[in-house]
This record gives C-alpha cells, structure tokens and sequence, in this order.
C-alpha cells in the first residue's frame, strides 16, 4: 500500500538530503515517469502520482518536519497487513485483528489534537481516520490534485505567454453518472464493511481507516457494476488545458489552477492543477537574474580593429553594438532594458564577445599571420 511506502525511498534520496537534492531528485524521476513520456506503460500515471506526493511532503519545510517524526516513531513501519478475522469470516478487520495486541491503535487517537501532524496524518492515511469507531465521511469531497511538469521555450518563459498542456484525469463515468452500477442495477449493503464505507488495517500495534475496497467507500454495492467505468465510477480521460506562463518564468517555479484536477466525490468540486515549469536551454541565450546574456562570435579581425554587429533581442528586435579595438575574449557590453521584466524591474542583455579562432587558413591569410606576428616585438 501506498502509505507503507517511505518518501525518501521513492524519490531514492536518504533521510539527510538537501532541499536542492530533493528538487533534483524529483524532477528527474517526474520527466522520467511522466504519463505522457510512458503512453505504453500503464502504471506510469501511479509511479508519477507517488513521486508528486513525496515531493509534496519532503519539499514543503513543515510537512517534512512532521513526516519525519512520524517516520522516526515508526508510524510508516507497515501497515496492511494480512485480512484479519471478522464476524467468523474472511474480511478485514475493523478492531486490529489478532496480532494487533492491546498496543495503540491510531483510531484510539484524537488526532486533530496533534494540530498540524494530524493534518498530515489525515491527508496521507484518509479522513476515515482520528475518532474512535469514525464512519465513512459523507457529503461532497474535493478532488485529488494533479501535478505535472510542464517545459516551456527559453523566450516564452522569459517573456511570457501560454503553453498547451495534456492532461490525463478522472471524470465522472456518463454511463453510471458516478455511481458505479450498471443502469437499472440494485443496491444493497456492502458485506465486506457491513456498510461503514470503511475498513481497518492493523499492524505492529496500529491501525488505520482506510476506504472499503468492494464498495469504494460507498457502503452499498450494486447488483451489477457499470459495464463502461467496471463498477469505479469515474474514467481515465484526457483534456487540453492553455496554462499562462507568467513573465520571468524559471525552472521550479509553480503555478496553481484551482478546478483544473481531479473530479470530486458526491459532487464536491474538483481539485486542483499544480505546474511545475521547467524551462528548456536555449541555443543563444542565457539567463542571470534579470539579465539576459547573449555570446556573439567575432573573428580575429573583427576583436582585433574593432566592428559593429548586430544581435538580436529577446524581442525579435536588433541592436547594433560597437565592438572597440582590442576587445579580448569574454568582454560583455551592456544594453539597457532589453533583459527579463518580473515585478516591475527589468534587466540588461548583456553581449559577451566569443573570439574565434579559425581553423584553417589560406596561403595568403597565413602569410599575412606570420607578418603580422612577425611585427610584435614580444618578450618572455
């Protein structure tokens, strides 16, 4: 189960990793195991789903800080264990089973006593869990997030703009209306929870809450389940969304559309669209702060008598600059105001001169080198 699993080991980083090594760790296992790189691979969606809510935990300061002392009091040591014994048969048990001995379980904690802990608690291991004999909650219920990582151009992502994205999300099944049966189905109670909506795992003197898996937390079952969505009440589509991308855009910055996730339940509203951007190299710029740093090649000659060349901006739009005599290699030359906007600043492109050197030379142009050479009057 997921919630047996620990985050460190998913985004494969120890305990002891940095902020930086957990950004780094998580963009390169989401590009790896992004749906849409993985369209072969059925299970990718899950992977990148589990690797989205490591790093939601283990990148947001407070959330690790809590996480990591649960995982030092050994609440992620295992749960789900083997189905326990109840009523006289198979199932799951709702009071920890046997095995579970008369340790704590987390349903005999108040864990909306332990403030923000047991927040974490409840968003990891379900609502179900925190009060003594807790039913299913009922009444709408707001969707998952979703979160992709999205890569945007050098200059959209410097200037602005938007960018469509493909999403793959859960949407009500129209055949069944969200209801998993089948059109003209009977319902009746759930025998696997006896109509609680919920079961409980137990292991090593815990137990937790979770949704019943026959009945999805409903608490009834239909006769026959819905022929379209197999009785889940919701399927897999894809939709196209156009995500603004703000002026001065960098890699890990994060924007969050509300509505845009998953559907909710019982007619909650959806959740919602984080984006990752992650901005893609470009073949003349770079980026320092504000500042945008544009590497012009110039020959010998050109760095040698001096020229004039022209670059062109961020904007499309050309500057013509003066290259002065004797300019060595790596002199930056300003130009003002043709650099990043973000937040009412703006900063400079600053042209940073490449001397070439040619790699070949014809008979006059080498003998022209050695004369020149020849002329210096160079001592060592």
């Amino acid at each position: 189960m997921a919630q047996s699993k620990d985050y460190y080991q998913v985004l494969g980083v120890p305990a002891s990793a940095t902020p930086e090594e957990i950004k780094k760790a998580y963009r390169r296992l989401a590009k790896k195991n992004h749906p849409d790189a993985n369209k072969s691979d059925p299970k990718a969606a899950d992977r990148f789903k589990e690797i989205s809510e490591a790093n939601n935990v283990l990148s947001d300061p407070e959330k690790r800080k809590q996480y990591d002392e649960m995982r030092r009091l050994g609440a992620f040591g295992g749960f789900g264990g083997e189905r326990q014994q109840r009523g006289g048969r198979p199932g799951y048990s709702t009071s920890g089973g046997p095995g579970a001995g008369p340790g704590p379980r987390m349903e005999d904690f108040d864990i909306g006593g332990l403030g923000g802990l047991g927040d974490l608690f409840s968003s990891m291991f379900g609502s179900g869990m925190g009060q003594r004999g807790a039913q299913r909650p009922t009444g709408p219920r707001k969707g998952e997030s979703v979160e992709v990582v999205v890569p945007v151009s050098f200059r959209t992502a410097a200037l602005g703009g938007k960018v469509p994205v493909e999403l793959e999300v859960n949407e009500e099944c129209a055949t069944c209306k969200g209801s998993g049966g089948a059109p003209g189905a009977k319902w009746s109670k759930c025998p696997e929870c006896d109509g609680r909506g919920v079961i409980s795992f137990g292991q090593g003197g815990f137990a937790v809450n979770r949704p019943c898996p026959m009945c999805l937390g409903k608490g009834q079952v239909p006769s026959k389940p819905c022929p379209t969505c197999k009785g889940s009440g919701e399927v897999r589509t894809r939709k196209t969304v156009n995500i603004t991308v703000p002026a001065g855009t960098e890699t890990g910055t994060r924007v969050r559309l509300a509505g845009q996730g998953g559907r909710g339940d019982d007619g909650g509203p959806p959740g919602d669209l984080i984006i990752n951007f992650e901005v893609q190299p470009d073949r003349f710029f770079t980026r320092e702060g504000l500042d945008v740093i544009a590497k012009v090649p110039l020959n010998i000659a050109q760095a040698t008598l001096g020229s004039r060349v022209s670059v062109r901006t961020l904007t499309g739009k050309k500057v013509t600059i003066r290259i002065p005599q004797g300019t060595p290699p790596g002199k930056r030359f300003r130009v003002p105001g043709q650099g990043i906007e973000k937040n009412g600043t703006k900063g400079d492109m600053i042209v940073e001169a490449n001397v070439t050197v040619p790699e070949k030379l014809t008979p006059e142009q080498e003998q022209m080198m050695k004369e020149f050479a020849a002329s210096g009057d160079l001592k060592y």
